[in-house]
Formats: structure tokens, C-alpha cells, sequence
């Protein structure tokens, strides 16, 4: 009958008789051990251990140049744990007890018989896996052990242990900071029978002694008491059995979660985030969103208006991932002609076309480990939208002119200031790049939306360009201040930054008033009655009409506000927006602005 053993590992057979070899290798092929691996002496054996893990290893006593019980003291040496076996042509007394000393698993006589090197063979065997088995079992115990015990120690929330006369086993140092406050003096071996006399924390005794009692479950519920210190807590409580190796139960589990801790811990408001300035819950909100989708090795869109942010969110999306130490490569989509975007953006061979003299690196390729950053990806052709399509559903990309794949890992964020939702309907924008673009959206507020940050913002650019131009400025006036704080910023937080370096430029003393500001910015916080002739400046009068107030579309009044504000003059608005001229071109024809209510040159 075969061995079950059919799958057992390496069987290694030290002889110096080819005989006796052969013979133990037909005996255990036969009786189902399909890894039989023999050697003629003690070197040769050494050798099978650098590339093998035997799971038994017989050898003769008597080996040339060296004995089995030298091969069997070098096995240990080597921490190899496998059974070993000795087979001896002279059973002496001092011969096994040396064996048996040096770790030998058992040794057999010559002559040997089939039976009985199957037997003992089968015996090592088994009781090889009872001590792996014996090993693997605790090991796991102590891991889940480990396990346990660092979940006991990192949970937020009080653990307390107590036997079945109320004395604490154990506590975690949540429990131990909570009774600093409740119970001073109360610690691991503690008995609570006579610390929960008072009448506030009458129900945590309650709770014990009904689940010791009863063994069930106590559900959570909440009661006040006060600390030593007479503040007030809030506090909820669950208590359950505590069942040990399977037993009754033997104890309880009491745990406590601080209630009024939680009112205290709101998230921490911070005024800047990487490259970001603002403390608005609006960016708060982007910080957040930017953290957690920066750990995610995923596709990112980057929505906003022009002049928001969205590099610095690329920037910070890229330095919060764990390729923040390989490259971040960055392509604007508008600034290059389309036949020259594709060959930037994926690389060209040598002769591919006119122009092209040597082999060259696309930008997917430069970032390979890292990210690339694709701004404004909604103007990209269609040809180049399927080219970027296939590379991020595949990861591989081929160079212009070329027949070979590249596979890179490259992380894509692109960015968009139109809405790409209606280019899909108009058909100018893929479908289906549009939702692998947008695994993940983060959207960038316009600064007319977020509160205080365009106080915050103007203080910190006039730090920055105070020492940039070394100039002595330290601040805006309040009037100054006023005239930013009214203005819409359809340019955002560029449009803001372009006013305060020319402010700081123009600026002779450490304060920056109205006058240095462009009049646009001020004839637009306070109006100016045409026939006033003093530079005064007036209460905020109403306007009798405006043309621009039943408009809707938030980006087309700030484009006619602009194109008010520069006298109809397009590329004077265009830099008032913060935006190039042609990009005011394609506003103006995508949001059907009718220029025609305000003169235009």
C-alpha cells in the first residue's frame, strides 16, 4: 500500500553505497515519495542544502572523509529541523546514544528492510507535522495575541477588564487617563466594588453586577457625572461577558466612550495646506479631500475656474502619495499647437515626422513612477483623447512612429476650468475618458466663495512680494482692504496675486493704499458719480440699471464685468480675469455671452 504522503517535500539519502542508495530510493519512489534525492557523501550532501528544504534526511554512519554524525552536528549548526535518521552496520549502545545526543530523530540497522525504513520514515514524518503543526499553532497565537494587544492599547475608547468580584485585570490606557479624572488611585488590580459608591456612577455598578449575573450584554447607554475637577462628562457605556478559553463567563467588559471629548475635538483648522493659503470651511474641505485622495494611487480631476488653484492642488495631490519622492511632470494642453501635443505627451522616433531629428522622451514616460499633471485636458483633439484613453485603461503607450509598447506607472491628474460634462454632450469630449478621468473629482472653489480667505491671501502676498522686491511693505489700509473685500475676483486668487505684486511695486511707503490699487478694482467697490470731480471716495450708490443683473451664469457676468471694467477693451479684461485672450475668446463662445448689452472694441 502507497504512503498518503504523496505531497511531503525532499527526502535526502546519504550513502556511500550506490546499492544501498538505490535501493532506499526504489523503496520510498515506490511507497508514493516523489522527491527522493540521494548523495555519496558528506560535500555532496552540502551542496543539495543551498538550493533544497528537505523534510527528512537518512544517512549512513560511515561516510568517506567524514561520519553521518558529523553530517548530522553540521544539519543543527545550520538551524535545519528536519528529522534525521542514522543507519548503522554496527548497533552499538555509545553509537545511538550519540546520535540521539546530536539530535537524531531515531537510527536503523543494516541490513534494512523495506518495512522497516518505511515504518520509521512514516514515523519521522508524522511526527514532523505534529511539530510544525505544534509551531504553526503558536505562532499564531501569539500573533493574534500580539495582535490583540496592540488593538487593546490603540483604541481611543476605555477597556476595562474585571473578574467576577469586580477587581480590574486588566486596563488600557485609554481607561487609566479616563480614571485619572473619575476614580484617582483606581489601576490594574483595583477592586471597583467600593470606587463605584457614588450616585453618579451608580449605573456602571449596576451594569457589572447584572452582567455577572445574568452573562448577557449590556447595550450602550449614556450618563452624566462630573470629574474631580466638577467638570461635566458625558459618558457611554457597554458591558458585556468576559469569556476566557471557552469557559462561563468569568468576568465583565466595560467599555467607555468619552461623549464630551468629541464636542472638543472638531477637526483642526488650519490657515495652509502645502502651497495652499486659506482657512474658509470651503478649502478646509479641499484640504481634507487632497489627504485623502492623495494616499490613493488613482486618477484624479481637478475642476475649478481659472486662476483657483489647481496646479498647487496637482502639487499637493502629488506630495501627499507615496510617489511624492519620484517626478511630477507637468503639460499645459493649450500651450502647444496639436500636432506638436501628441508627440510631448506620448514621444516620437527619429524620422517619425518632418522635424523629427532624434528620438525624444514623452512627458508619460518622464513621470514613469511618479505623476503626470495635464492642464486644461478638456481642449486635447480627439485623436489625442483615444490615445490617452487606452494608456490609462492599459498602461502601456506607443511612441510616435514606433511599433513597440512601453508599460510606465504613471499617475494622471488632470485639470479642466470648462465643464466637461457639456462637452461630452456636444460630442467634443469622450464619454468614456471623461468618467476614467473622474475616478475622483476634487473641485476648487472660486475666492468669491471662500469667506475670509481674500484677507488672508492679500496679508500673505504682501509678504511675499515685500521681500521678493525688498521693500519695506507691511500691509494694505483699510481702505485699501475694502475695495478687495468688494470686488467679485473673476480672476480668483491669480487675478489677486497679479493686483498685489503691482500694488507693491507701485507701493513708496510700508502700506499699500486704494491709489496703488487699479482703478477698476476701486471704481468697482465704490462707484464714482460721473460729474464728481474730488478722488474722494463716496458712499456706494445703487445703480439705476444694470444689463448684467438678470444674467444667471456666473461666468459670463464676470466676463462682461471685466469687459465693463476695460471699457469694452477684450484683452485688457482678458488680463483682469487673470486669462489669456484666447482663452476669453473660447469663454465667451462656450457660456454664449452677448457682448452686444456693453460696448466691445
Amino acid at each position: 500500500m502507497k504512503s498518503e504522503s504523496l505531497s511531503r517535500g525532499p527526502i535526502l539519502i546519504v550513502d556511500d553505497e550506490q546499492s544501498l542508495r538505490d535501493t532506499f530510493h526504489f523503496f520510498l519512489t515506490r511507497d508514493g515519495y516523489t522527491q527522493v534525492f540521494t548523495a555519496p557523501g558528506f560535500k555532496e550532501a552540502l551542496e543539495l542544502f543551498e538550493n533544497n528544504n528537505f523534510d527528512l534526511i537518512m544517512s549512513d554512519i560511515v561516510l568517506e572523509g567524514a561520519s553521518g554524525i558529523d553530517l548530522l552536528k553540521h544539519v543543527r549548526r545550520m538551524d535545519i529541523e528536519c528529522p534525521f535518521i542514522i543507519v548503522t552496520g554496527y548497533p552499538e549502545v555509545d553509537t545511538a546514544a550519540e546520535a540521539v545526543r546530536s539530535g537524531a530523530f531515531d537510527y536503523i540497522t543494516k541490513p534494512v528492510d523495506k518495512d522497516t525504513l518505511l515504518k520509521t520514515v512514516r514515523h519521522a514524518l508524522h511526527q514532523r507535522d505534529l511539530e510544525t503543526q505544534k509551531t504553526s499553532a503558536e505562532e499564531e497565537r501569539e500573533r493574534y495575541r500580539t495582535f490583540l494587544d496592540k488593538v487593546f492599547k490603540s483604541v481611543s475608547d476605555a477597556i476595562i477588564i474585571v473578574d467576577s468580584g469586580l477587581q480590574i485585570i486588566k486596563m488600557n490606557a485609554a481607561a487609566r487617563d479616563l480614571f485619572t479624572d473619575l476614580l484617582p488611585g483606581v489601576v490594574e488590580g483595583s477592586n471597583l466594588s467600593s470606587s463605584l459608591t457614588s450616585k453618579e456612577l451608580s449605573p456602571l455598578r449596576s451594569d457589572l453586577l447584572r452582567v455577572l449575573k445574568t452573562g448577557e450584554e449590556v447595550t450602550e447607554h449614556r450618563f452624566e457625572c462630573e470629574t474631580i475637577d466638577h467638570a461635566l462628562k458625558v459618558l457611554s457605556i457597554c458591558t458585556s461577558p468576559f469569556i476566557e478559553h471557552g469557559h462561563n463567563s468569568t468576568g465583565a467588559v466595560i467599555v467607555i466612550r468619552d461623549m464630551s471629548i468629541e464636542k472638543e475635538m472638531a477637526p483642526r483648522r488650519r490657515n495652509t495646506f502645502h502651497r495652499f493659503v486659506g482657512s474658509s470651511d470651503a478649502m478646509q474641505t479641499v484640504y481634507t479631500t487632497i489627504e485623502n485622495v492623495g494616499r490613493v494611487d488613482t486618477t484624479v480631476l481637478i475642476t475649478g475656474e481659472s486662476g483657483t488653484g489647481k496646479e498647487l492642488a496637482a502639487e499637493a495631490l502629488h506630495n501627499e502619495s507615496n510617489r511624492k519622492e519620484r517626478p511630477l511632470i507637468k503639460l499645459d494642453c493649450t500651450a502647444m499647437p496639436e500636432n506638436l501635443l501628441e508627440s510631448e505627451l506620448f514621444g516620437h522616433k527619429k524620422g517619425s515626422f518632418t522635424g523629427a531629428e532624434k528620438d525624444r522622451q514623452g512627458h508619460i514616460l518622464q513621470a514613469d513612477g511618479g505623476t503626470l499633471f495635464l492642464d486644461e485636458i478638456g481642449e486635447i483633439s480627439a485623436v489625442t483623447q483615444l490615445r490617452l484613453l487606452r494608456f490609462l485603461q492599459e498602461k502601456t503607450f506607443h511612441p510616435v512612429g514606433s511599433d513597440t509598447p512601453i508599460v510606465v506607472d504613471t499617475r494622471i491628474i488632470a485639470a479642466t476650468n470648462v465643464e466637461l460634462k457639456d462637452k461630452v454632450v456636444d460630442g467634443s469630449f469622450r464619454e468614456d475618458l471623461y468618467f476614467r478621468l473622474k475616478v475622483i473629482d476634487v473641485n476648487l472653489p472660486p475666492l468669491r466663495k471662500r469667506g475670509g480667505d481674500m484677507l488672508l491671501l492679500a496679508n500673505h502676498f504682501v509678504l511675499v512680494f515685500s521681500k521678493k522686491l525688498e521693500k519695506s511693505v507691511i500691509g494694505l489700509s483699510d481702505n485699501a482692504l475694502a475695495c478687495l473685500a468688494r470686488y467679485d475676483w473673476p480672476g480668483n486668487v491669480r487675478e489677486l496675486e497679479h493686483v498685489i505684486e503691482r500694488a507693491a511695486v507701485l507701493c513708496q511707503g510700508p502700506t499699500i493704499t486704494r491709489r496703488e490699487l487699479p482703478q477698476d478694482i476701486v471704481q468697482s467697490a465704490f462707484p464714482v458719480e460721473p460729474s464728481e470731480p474730488s478722488r474722494t471716495l463716496p458712499e456706494v450708490i445703487e445703480p439705476v440699471y444694470d444689463p448684467i443683473s438678470h444674467i444667471e451664469d456666473p461666468v459670463a457676468v464676470s466676463i462682461l464685468k471685466a469687459l465693463t471694467k476695460s471699457g469694452g477693451n477684450k484683452a485688457k479684461a482678458a488680463r483682469i480675469l487673470g486669462i489669456d485672450r484666447s482663452t476669453l475668446y473660447r469663454k465667451i463662445r462656450e457660456h454664449n455671452v452677448d457682448v452686444s448689452i456693453i460696448a466691445v472694441e
